[in-house]
C-alpha cells in the first residue's frame, strides 16, 4: 500500500558518475551490499538534517540484510539505496529507507512477538519486520501490489510473512491480538478496529492526519492508550472503509 517519508532534502548516492546505469552492473551483489552499508552509516546511524539516529542493533542489522533492490522496479534499482521513496506503481511508492527503519524501532518488536502490517506495499517493511520475528501478517487493499509482493518474498526465500488482499482498516481479527501494528498510509484518525486487535502493552505505530501528519505511536496500557508524536511526515493517504466511517470515540 502506500509508504511516506520525512520532509527533508534528498541525498542522492549514485554508484556511477557517467554513462547509463544498467541491470547488468547491479548483478554485481557486493555492490549492492557496499551501497546498503553506505545507506546505514549515512542515512541511519548518523542524523542529517537533525532527524533521529537509529540505535536499535536489531534493526540496524535487520536494514543490513534486506536487499532492498529486490523490492523496486528494475529501472530504478540503481536509487534503491538513496534517501528517497521511490514510485512501485499503482500511485503508491516504498518508504525512504530511514522512515522503514524509524517505524520498525518504534514497533519494538521482539522475537516470537506477532506483527501486524496494514499496507504491504513492496514487501519491504514486511521483510525488514519478518527479520525480527516469525510472525508477520500484512494486508494490501490493492491486489497487484499484493501480489507482487507475496512473489517477491517468495523468491527471497522469506517465509514467515503472510500476507492477503483487503481493508486494512478491518484489521486481521482471526490472528489477534497483535504486539504491534504498524500502519503504511495516513489516515484521518486511529482505526477502531486496530486499537481492537492491539495487545495489552502492544504498540500501534501509525501517520495521522490529512495535509499535515506526524507519525504518532500509540502504546495500549490497562488503563487505556498512550499516545506518543514523533515526528513530521508525508504518506498517501488510506483508503477503504476508513474514508466513510464517522469520527470514533479513541482518545
Amino acid at each position: 500500500m502506500a509508504h511516506g517519508q520525512r520532509p527533508q532534502k534528498t541525498l542522492v548516492i549514485l554508484p556511477l558518475v557517467f554513462g547509463v546505469v544498467t541491470s547488468t552492473v547491479f548483478a554485481d551483489q557486493d555492490l549492492y551490499a557496499t551501497l546498503r552499508e553506505r545507506m546505514v552509516t549515512e542515512q541511519l546511524l548518523a542524523s542529517p538534517d537533525g532527524r533521529i539516529p537509529i540505535r536499535d542493533p536489531r534493526v540496524v542489522e535487520a536494514m543490513r540484510r534486506v536487499p532492498r533492490h529486490a523490492f523496486v522496479p528494475v529501472s530504478l534499482r540503481h536509487l534503491a539505496y538513496t534517501d528517497q521513496p521511490l514510485p512501485i506503481g499503482h500511485d503508491q511508492t516504498i518508504s525512504q529507507p530511514y522512515i522503514v527503519a524509524l517505524m520498525t524501532e518504534l514497533a519494538q518488536v521482539s522475537p516470537g512477538e506477532k506483527v501486524l502490517e496494514i499496507g504491504t506495499g513492496s514487501g519491504y517493511q514486511a521483510a525488514v519486520l519478518a527479520e525480527l520475528t516469525r510472525q508477520v501478517f500484512s494486508i494490501e487493499i490493492l491486489e497487484p501490489l499484493a501480489n507482487q509482493a507475496m512473489q517477491t518474498l517468495k523468491d527471497l526465500g522469506i517465509t514467515d510473512v503472510q500476507v492477503r488482499v483487503g481493508d486494512g482498516y478491518l484489521g486481521w481479527p482471526e490472528e489477534t491480538p497483535f504486539d504491534a501494528i504498524l500502519v503504511t498510509a495516513a489516515a484521518p484518525r486511529v482505526p477502531e478496529p486496530l486499537v481492537e486487535q492491539l495487545a495489552i502493552n502492544g504498540r500501534l505505530v501509525i501517520p495521522l492526519g490529512e495535509r499535515f501528519q506526524e507519525l504518532v505511536v500509540f502504546t495500549n496500557t490497562p488503563t487505556g492508550l498512550i499516545q506518543e508524536a514523533v515526528i513530521p511526515v508525508r504518506f498517501v493517504p488510506m483508503v477503504g472503509q476508513v474514508q466513510h466511517e464517522p469520527e470514533p470515540s479513541v482518545p
